[in-house]
């Protein structure tokens, strides 16, 4: 029992070692954006951030998607129909939460059922 399971020589100081230094930095780096929020609030550059950043990651996954699945044309084609079906329920009705859900799960439809 005094190996705890790990392999031949590896001692429980030497995962300790690496283990607490990890998890304090875990803790730090999430701990670090709502320490900076108070100093930020109300800055133009965040509330700049705040109005494209939500079009801009939007875009990238668009591309990113459209681009991956170009050697695959029925692929292609599911997330063809799923982006215009999102665009056209964005444009009738302006809730970003629902047409990005609808159009979601029509192309999870699409991929895995239709084609």
């Amino acid at each position: 029992m005094s190996d705890y399971g790990l392999s031949d020589g590896i001692s429980l100081g030497m995962v300790a070692a690496v283990l607490i230094p990890v998890g304090i930095v875990t803790v730090l780096l999430r701990a670090l954006p709502f320490s900076i929020l108070r100093v930020l609030k109300g800055s133009p550059f965040i509330d700049f951030l705040a109005v494209l950043m939500p079009v801009g990651v939007m875009t990238v996954l668009v591309v990113y998607t459209l681009v991956g699945h170009a050697g695959s044309p029925a692929h292609l084609a599911s997330a063809l129909v799923a982006l215009v079906a999102t665009l056209l329920l964005h444009w009738w009705k302006r809730r970003s939460d629902v047409s990005i859900f609808v159009g979601t799960a029509l192309y999870m439809l699409l991929v895995n059922v239709v084609f």
